[in-house]
């Protein structure tokens, strides 16, 4: 696995690795309409290649594919954070949550935070992440579940 710094070449591979990450979750844990108004099929490329290019991810590369993303914005905001189902438990988010804390640990971030949906809770608490509050999110009449946590970092 190689970490990279975001590709625009690659906008429509992470945009269709989004999508088919959310839609592979689980039907116990977000339902069918849960998951549509959370990832819309199909995606809307020009939508994700004009946010890509502001968010600039990390890119997890395993044999020329985009294996897994996340995203760090300045304040030290993790918006997005995603495995391709083919490559999920291999270990791809923790290298990228390590890359990504090396980043805002060179940018003297002294705090990261997320809203850890209901499946990515337990990674962020394994990597050091504490529990802030539960948010429920409403999104064209479907209500989504997620939490936001954080971590302060060391200086």
């Amino acid at each position: 696995m190689n970490i990279q710094y975001y590709d625009p070449h690659r906008a429509l591979e992470i945009a269709d690795l989004f999508c088919l990450a959310v839609h592979n979750i689980d039907n116990a844990i977000y339902d069918a309409d849960q998951k549509e108004v959370w990832a819309p099929s199909p995606p809307d490329y020009d939508h994700w290649i004009d946010r890509l290019s502001v968010k600039q991810p990390f890119m997890a590369i395993i044999d020329d594919q985009v294996a897994g993303f996340i995203e760090l914005d300045t304040n030290g905001h993790i918006d997005c954070a995603y495995t391709h189902p083919r490559f999920q438990r291999q270990g791809v988010a923790s290298g990228l949550y390590r890359f990504l804390e090396n980043e805002a640990r060179k940018k003297k971030l002294s705090r990261l935070y997320v809203e850890a949906s209901i499946i990515a809770m337990p990674f962020f608490k394994k990597h050091g992440f504490s529990l802030v509050r539960e948010n429920e999110i409403n999104r064209k009449g479907v209500t989504l579940v997620n939490y936001t946590m954080e971590k302060l970092l060391a200086s």
